[in-house]
């Protein structure tokens, strides 16, 4: 592969989400506008987790390449005219969720598959955030939506997505899975 021109290289290898993210956001304030930087990452959700999270902020996302076990992540800072980051209008807190769970809402858990089958909300269905545009028909427009991940991140983004394409019941729960003590299922040895 022919070596791409980049302003800043940021080392987020053996960090999982939401770190990839975090580090991207801090180190991308340094840029100038139109500067590129490339992220190396291991976690193999960053590529949906760093994507939406440009297109979110404004920042322009151009592409992906794996090298062995690493993924380098290319971003384009955008103007400050450009960057005004979105964040989700709707909200709830995990006791709130869990208050909900005898009612007749969705759980969407848009973790990776393997964070999710070692500890997921009984009834959650699982769809990881880099999979949500090509199956979103597998959920309805009309129902009430809670969407969970780790830390509400990429919650939020997905969130966003999917009240873009008309679903009008979408809350992102915050913080999510790392600080639910609600009842979990998990898969068995």
């Amino acid at each position: 592969m022919k070596k791409l021109k980049v302003n800043v290289v940021l080392d987020a290898k053996g960090l999982a989400c939401p770190m990839p993210i975090v580090k991207t956001k801090k180190a991308i304030k340094d840029l100038e506008a139109g500067q590129v930087i490339e992220v190396q990452a291991t976690d193999k959700g960053s590529k949906a987790d760093i994507e939406a999270w440009a297109n979110s902020s404004g920042h322009q996302y151009l592409g992906t390449f794996e090298e062995g076990d690493t993924l380098k992540h290319y971003l384009r800072k955008a103007s400050e005219e450009e960057t005004v980051e979105k964040k989700h209008p709707n909200t709830a807190s995990n006791e709130e969720l869990e208050s909900k769970l005898i009612q007749d809402i969705v759980v969407l858990d848009v973790r990776e598959p393997a964070e999710y089958a070692f500890n997921h909300i009984p009834s959650a269905v699982s769809i990881p955030l880099g999979e949500l545009e090509d199956r979103m028909n597998e959920l309805n427009k009309n129902d009430e939506i809670y969407v969970v991940c780790r830390t509400g991140s990429r919650s939020d983004l997905a969130a966003q997505k999917l009240a873009e394409n008309g679903f009008e019941k979408v809350i992102n729960v915050i913080p999510g899975m790392s600080q639910w003590t609600g009842k979990t299922t998990k898969i068995e040895n």
